[in-house]
């Protein structure tokens, strides 16, 4: 099977790219590196001969890519992180607009399956608890965290629109946070971060009071959610994937220093206004088609402290 991953050079792109290559598929990556790093995932490249095509997808399909033809097309391409926010605002809009649209013309001139990486953030600071897939969200289309949050919720649309005139065979899935080996080692997201202190007997930063809530699925829960969700054939477009397991961030923190044996003190800070109180997959249709997560929170950590341990990087 011949294999498609937009911003393959990410977290989860790298890893969805590694399942693939132990199955026998064969798997192209576009990135164009803006928030990884080609360097980090160069003996990834090579071990499991993975095919490279640096490219922007904003700027068209390279001709590497269309002389190809791929049954799937897994469309992860897009700028993430809170620090980001501002940074690459313009990035993340027109790559959720134009590079989806790109991408959606390829996979319909090559009649490929094709599924998107959406967000939890299309939800915003919802007010609905657990958030189904039918929910709309509350999101502020002019708030810091637009770029991201409206930046999803259009892509879904075109995708949606795609699959109505096209006949597209699409999915989108909702990805709640995640984690695992295989994280940059300048990720600012929770996890990767607070494990990148706690190692360094640095102090641990947490925002508020850490109240704030949020559930963590592992990286390989994660995986087998999206390969099954991509073969499904039950007439649902859209599928939350995550953990419903919560912690508050402050908990988070305190197993961390425990599961690292770290010196690290913990340091609270100003929370953001923008930083959402919580949210809570609804998972039942991931749940229908015989998906259940096989990694608690502790086990996770464990394997990831440990990866860590015994690589140079995330």
């Amino acid at each position: 099977m011949n294999i498609l991953i937009t911003g393959g050079a990410g977290f989860i792109g790298i890893n969805l790219a590694i399942s693939f290559a132990d199955k026998g598929a064969t798997v192209s990556i576009l990135d164009n590196f803006i928030t990884s790093s080609k360097n980090r995932i160069t003996k990834i490249l090579t071990r499991y001969n993975l095919n490279l095509i640096e490219a922007d997808l904003t700027l068209g399909i390279p001709d590497e890519i269309r002389e190809k033809t791929f049954e799937q097309i897994y469309h992860l391409a897009c700028p993430t992180g809170v620090n980001n926010l501002i940074r690459l605002s313009e990035e993340m809009l027109v790559t959720c607009a134009i590079g989806t649209k790109n991408i959606l013309d390829l996979a319909k001139e090559q009649k490929a399956k094709f599924l998107l990486a959406s967000s939890s953030e299309v939800y915003g600071d919802p007010e609905i608890f657990p958030q189904k897939e039918t929910y709309s969200g509350n999101v502020d289309c002019r708030g810091i965290r637009s770029p991201y949050e409206e930046g999803k919720r259009f892509a879904e649309s075109l995708v949606t629109m795609y699959c109505r005139k096209y006949g597209l065979d699409g999915k989108i899935v909702r990805i709640f946070n995640t984690y695992g080996p295989n994280m940059s080692e300048s990720d600012n997201r929770v996890i990767p971060k607070l494990l990148r202190f706690s190692m360094a007997n640095l102090p641990l930063t947490v925002e508020g009071k850490g109240l704030q809530r949020r559930t963590f699925l592992y990286i390989d829960d994660l995986i087998t959610g999206i390969k099954l969700i991509m073969n499904s054939d039950n007439g649902i477009p859209v599928f939350n994937l995550g953990s419903e397991q919560d912690i508050s961030i402050l908990e988070l923190a305190q197993s961390i220093l425990y599961l690292t044996n770290s010196l690290s003190t913990i340091e609270f800070t100003d929370r953001p206004d923008h930083d959402h109180k919580a949210r809570m997959p609804d998972l039942k249709n991931v749940y229908n088609l015989g998906w259940q997560p096989s990694v608690n929170l502790k086990e996770g950590l464990t394997r990831t402290i440990n990866h860590i341990k015994n690589n140079s990087s995330y």
